[in-house]
C-alpha cells in the first residue's frame, strides 16, 4: 500500500480509499460479506473509508470499526450536504444537521475528514468555511473537504480562510479518470479529465490540493464492456449513464489502449486505467468501490504498477506508440 498526507491529519491517508456505496450490507449473509469485504480492505494496507449521508451504511461502518478496536487506526471520509428533491443543501444548518447524524449513525466522537458532497454557487463561502472550522474547533472533525466543487470555488473559499487565519478546504473530490466525460451525468458534476479541462489540474498542482478522484473507472466504461455498437443494449440505469457519457470515438481508442498496454504488462485492463490514475502527476487518491477481497486485490496491483510517461502519454492520445 502507498499512503500520502492530508492537512490537520496526523493518520498516513491510504491511496486506495474503500468506497461504502459497494459495500454488502442487509440480510444476515449480505451483512457476513460486507464485513469480511472491510476486512479484506484493511488486511491489504487500506486505512481510509468513504461513506456519505446519502449511501444509508454509515452505520454500518461505524458497526465494523467497532467491532474490530480499529478506531484510531483508520480514517473516515463522511460526505454530507447533498441536495434533495427540494433544495440545495450546503448551509451551515445543513452541514451542522449532517455532522450530527453521521455522529450518531456511527458512534464515534469524531470524523477525520467532512467532506461537502456537492455546492452550491449561489451561497457565499465564508459563512460555510467559518461553520466548517466551528465544528473543528469542537473536536467534531479534524479536516474538511469538497466534492464537486470548481477550483474558482475552492480558491475563493481558501482565499477567506487564509485573510481569516482559519484552516482551509483540504482536498477535493472532483471526477477524474483515463476516459474524457462528455456529458454531465448530473447537474453540478464537476470533472478535470479531459484537455478541455487542463487548467483545472493545473490548479491542483500549483496548490498542492490532495486529489480523492471519484469514479475513476468512468462509471464502469472502462471495465471493457462497452464497445462500438452495443450501447442500446445495457439497460441498467447506470451502465445507460456510463454510455451516455463516455461513449466517444475517442473514448474508446483510449479503452483499445488500455487494453494494449495491459497485454505488456500481465494486467487487466480496468487495471490499466485506475493504474493510470496513479500514475497521473497530482497528489491522487482514488476513491475505489471493490465489491469483492478480489477486487481490492487487484485494485493495490494497480497501485503498485508504474507506467512510463511514454506510455502515460499513449493512453492520453498524446502520441501514437507506447514506446
Amino acid at each position: 500500500m502507498k499512503y500520502g498526507q492530508v492537512a490537520g491529519i496526523e493518520k498516513p491517508i491510504s491511496r486506495l480509499v474503500q468506497g461504502m456505496v459497494q459495500v454488502p450490507r442487509g440480510s444476515d449473509a449480505q451483512d457476513a460479506a460486507g464485513l469480511a469485504l472491510l476486512d479484506a480492505a484493511l488486511a491489504a494496507g487500506i486505512t481510509t473509508f468513504d461513506t456519505a449521508q446519502v449511501y444509508g451504511k454509515d452505520a454500518f461502518l461505524g458497526r465494523w470499526i467497532a467491532s474490530r478496536g480499529v478506531r484510531e487506526q483508520v480514517a473516515i471520509i463522511a460526505k454530507g450536504a447533498h441536495h434533495n428533491e427540494v433544495r440545495k443543501r450546503v448551509t451551515p444548518f445543513d452541514i451542522a444537521s449532517d455532522l450530527h447524524d453521521t455522529l450518531a449513525h456511527m458512534k464515534t466522537p469524531y470524523i477525520d475528514i467532512f467532506v461537502l458532497h456537492r455546492d452550491d454557487p449561489e451561497y457565499p463561502v465564508e459563512p460555510i468555511v467559518d461553520a466548517l472550522n466551528a465544528h473543528i474547533r469542537e473536536g467534531k472533525i479534524r479536516a474538511f473537504g469538497a466534492s464537486n466543487w470548481s477550483t474558482t470555488r475552492l480558491q475563493a473559499a481558501n482565499d477567506y480562510a487564509a485573510a481569516s487565519g482559519q484552516a482551509p478546504f483540504a482536498l477535493s473530490s472532483p471526477q477524474f479518470s483515463l476516459a474524457d466525460q462528455k456529458v454531465e451525468p448530473w447537474p453540478g458534476c464537476i470533472s478535470i479529465t479531459g484537455a478541455s479541462r487542463e487548467a483545472e489540474r493545473r490548479w491542483y498542482a500549483e496548490h498542492h490540493v490532495p486529489v480523492f478522484a471519484w469514479s475513476s473507472m468512468a462509471g464502469g466504461f472502462l471495465s471493457g464492456r462497452f464497445v462500438p455498437g452495443n450501447e442500446l443494449t445495457f439497460t441498467d440505469y447506470f451502465d445507460q449513464v456510463a454510455v451516455q457519457c463516455y461513449a466517444s470515438p475517442d473514448n474508446y481508442e483510449r479503452v483499445n489502449r488500455a487494453r494494449e498496454i495491459a497485454e505488456r504488462h500481465g494486467l487487466t485492463m480496468p487495471q490499466i486505467a485506475l493504474a493510470y490514475v496513479f500514475n497521473y502527476p497530482l497528489d491522487i487518491y482514488a476513491l475505489v468501490g471493490s465489491a469483492t477481497p478480489e477486487e481490492v486485490a487487484a485494485n493495490v496491483v494497480a497501485l503498485n504498477t508504474g507506467l512510463t510517461a511514454q506510455e502515460m502519454a499513449y493512453l492520453d492520445l498524446h502520441t501514437d506508440t507506447p514506446d
